[in-house]
């Protein structure tokens, strides 16, 4: 099917189509044969298809060796790899730390002074406690004069409830995270040397929906 978009026209691939360059993607180099009988089909069938592939440069073909990824379909299977294979660790920024004993005043101060949704809370071994987000904050100090003073390890969602990331997670894996629970960011991680019982984490970084989709814009702008 072919369609006008901002005055060129463009080329939609059909279902099959799309299947054959997933085939060639993942399988390449692959013969004629061998992608018909992976999808069912004879080889007369979907000559058609690998024609018009191959007329608009997304796959290719040598003789005795058999289809492979032409240029026009080689960037978006090797940005997608690129995609998913980036590690938090490349990408996150510095985070913003209060320990527990900072007031919700102090908290406030600093949320706004950052520009962040939220603040990570440390204990006074530097491991990771919590973290105070702006409605938590708000909650508190609607209504109550004496809001001011409390500490904002009362207000806090604490660690074992906090999800967080380490430096070898993949991005992808982040962006999954934040999207499930509906967050702007994810405190960055790695296990404490701590000598006390349980799980400990020092916080090395945050990362944010920002970061994701600046990524996202300059992996754009290098094409």
């Amino acid at each position: 099917m072919t369609r006008k978009k901002g005055g060129a026209f463009i080329i939609d691939l059909t279902e099959r189509q799309l299947e054959i360059l997933n085939i060639v993607q993942k399988h390449a180099p692959i013969t004629g044969d061998q992608i018909a009988e992976m999808l069912n089909l004879s080889k007369a069938t979907i000559r058609t298809d690998l024609s018009k592939l191959g007329i608009l440069d997304y796959i290719d073909a040598k003789p005795k060796v058999g289809y492979f990824v032409g240029k026009r379909g080689t960037p978006n299977r090797e940005e997608k790899f690129r995609l998913m294979q980036m590690k938090v660790g490349d990408l996150h920024g510095v985070p913003v730390i209060v320990r527990e004993t900072t007031t919700i005043q102090e908290a406030v101060v600093a949320l706004f002074l950052e520009n962040v949704s939220n603040l990570i809370v440390t204990d006074e071994d530097g491991d990771l406690a919590g973290v105070a987000s702006r409605k938590d904050l708000l909650k508190v100090t609607l209504g109550n004069p004496n809001a001011a003073t409390i500490p904002v390890s009362l207000v806090m969602t604490r660690q074992a409830n906090v999800v967080t990331v380490s430096p070898e997670d993949t991005v992808l894996e982040a962006a999954r995270k934040i999207i499930a629970r509906q967050i702007d960011s994810l405190p960055v991680v790695v296990p404490s040397d701590s000598d006390k019982p349980g799980e400990h984490w020092k916080v090395v970084g945050r990362i944010t929906k920002t970061n994701i989709i600046k990524m996202l814009l300059d992996m754009v702008a290098e094409d």
